[in-house]
């Protein structure tokens, strides 16, 4: 391989060989457990009831949103099982060696908005605690400009958590190993502690479970229903384009299929069960629905309740954002240029992105957090995820030239790198939802074309059909 070709190839990059292929089913049933049981995922079926579904309607949104989202996670999976390549390699298949980087950065970006999500809530931890502590640390202040949003407690306490997260990341993944441990064994038992809590509050599951929905009529109901499941479809639809970074390492296509599914839709539904409930248990407590579980731990008076819940969050929430937001957004830019950015490098610049995305604005409301982020994002990796899971099934049959993908000159340099196809497919599948997201940010007023409008509502699904049955018709005579 020449040197031109080899900057297209890094140890990071490169294939997996069967012999190091080790995982097995439960690997992947235990990687979806981990993940799932995170504070995003609470606060994912908080937020359901926040608006207005009760907790049957919500656990059945989440369910189905994560039955659906499991069929593209096991597709793309399948050739990270069969070939041991990482999502950006596999892009270069259908977008072109140079065209591949368009999938992953805008990929890497949405990791680098959960991460500043989950740093945000750590830091909101580390606050709430210390405010605990030091009441007068709730009282500096304000040196940021009010449009900003941002207070100077929670700010000093965000950048704090945030430099934690760099030296995770300076001192290398194998540091967070301890931290995943932790997680595993700490934060299913401070989940069930708040769930115990929540039964003895309300005396047993029934007053609870009796919460009624708020919607009075069932057009409001599916009005709310369509664009939520969309949220819970767009919740993982990072995960279902680079899903080949975790199954290039399955020893085989039956483990990475069974694995997933044991593990990420009843876990999924698990967590959320919890977080239905505790936030349902906070309508009786406390008079008002509560989906945030930080604020929820700041109502306690006991000052060693909130540091266990407090601490609790904060290591659950550091070792959940090395792993689930660092490593594959650091592969992305690593496509970039292999021969330059590591993954060091690779996680300094997904922190840096975190913080400019402003994540406290994200989830400052279930209303923003689901209909604003979850589905502005995922009416971007919808069209990818229709076009590579066509290509590699329907255009490429399965098959792959490995060598092709780290080469500048072969089967996928289509037109100087990119595949005019692909992204000409990508944009058309990204149009009809533009409208609709214009109105949910304020720039456009509602009315001005209310069917494009209500595209919105079902973003991932219009862009994954747009996108995949426009590139199958564009590709479907060429021999690549």
């Amino acid at each position: 391989m020449t040197s031109n070709e080899s900057s297209l190839i890094s140890e990071d990059l490169a294939p997996i060989s069967l012999e190091n292929r080790t995982w097995g089913k439960w690997n992947f049933a235990a990687l979806w457990i981990s993940m799932s049981l995170c504070i995003p995922t609470y606060m994912l079926a908080s937020s359901l009831i926040e608006g207005g579904m009760d907790w049957k309607q919500a656990i059945f949104t989440i369910f189905l949103g994560n039955a659906i989202v499991l069929l593209p996670m096991v597709l793309n999976g399948h050739a990270g099982a069969k070939y041991g390549i990482p999502f950006p390699v596999l892009a270069r298949a259908s977008f072109g060696v140079l065209g591949a980087n368009i999938p992953a950065l805008l990929r890497a970006i949405v990791a680098c908005g959960w991460f500043g999500i989950q740093t945000w809530i750590g830091g909101s931890a580390l606050y709430q605690l210390l405010v605990k502590m030091f009441p007068s640390f709730g009282t500096l202040p304000q040196i940021f400009p009010s449009g900003l949003g941002l207070q100077t407690g929670p700010a000093i306490t965000f950048f704090i958590f945030w430099l934690l997260n760099m030296y995770v990341v300076y001192k290398g993944v194998e540091s967070i190993r301890k931290l995943l441990v932790f997680k595993a064994i700490f934060l299913p038992f401070a989940a069930i502690m708040m769930f115990v809590w929540a039964v003895v509050s309300t005396h047993g599951l029934g007053p609870i479970l009796a919460q009624p929905s708020k919607f009075t009529n069932s057009s409001d109901f599916w009005a709310y229903f369509f664009p939520a499941l969309t949220g819970m479809v767009g919740f993982w639809a990072t995960l279902s384009l680079n899903i080949p970074d975790f199954t290039r390492y399955a020893k085989s296509q039956k483990d990475q299929i069974i694995g997933q599914a044991i593990g990420l839709p009843p876990s999924m539904t698990f967590f959320a069960f919890i977080g239905v409930v505790v936030t349902s248990a906070t309508i009786i407590v406390f008079g008002e629905s509560i989906w945030d579980p930080v604020v929820l731990a700041s109502r306690f008076t006991n000052i060693w309740v909130v540091a266990f819940a407090m601490i609790s969050i904060i290591i659950s929430t550091l070792a959940t954002n090395i792993a689930a937001n660092i490593v594959s957004p650091a592969n992305d830019f690593a496509n970039l240029s292999p021969s330059k950015i590591d993954f060091k490098l690779g996680g300094f610049i997904t922190g840096i992105i975190g913080i400019l995305i402003c994540p406290w604005k994200l989830i400052s409301d279930p209303t923003g957090y689901i209909f604003t982020w979850l589905i502005a994002y995922s009416s971007l990796l919808g069209p990818i995820g229709g076009i590579m899971i066509v290509d590699y099934f329907f255009i490429k049959k399965k098959e792959l030239d490995v060598d092709d993908l780290y080469k500048r000159q072969g089967r996928y340099t289509f037109t100087k790198g990119f595949n005019y196809s692909a992204i000409l497919a990508f944009i058309l599948g990204i149009l009809p939802n533009i409208p609709g997201f214009l109105v949910q940010i304020n720039v456009s007023t509602k009315g001005n074309l209310p069917f494009l409008e209500s595209l919105y509502h079902y973003a991932w699904f219009v862009g994954f059909i747009i996108s995949g049955l426009v590139y199958w018709i564009l590709m479907k005579n060429t021999k690549n």
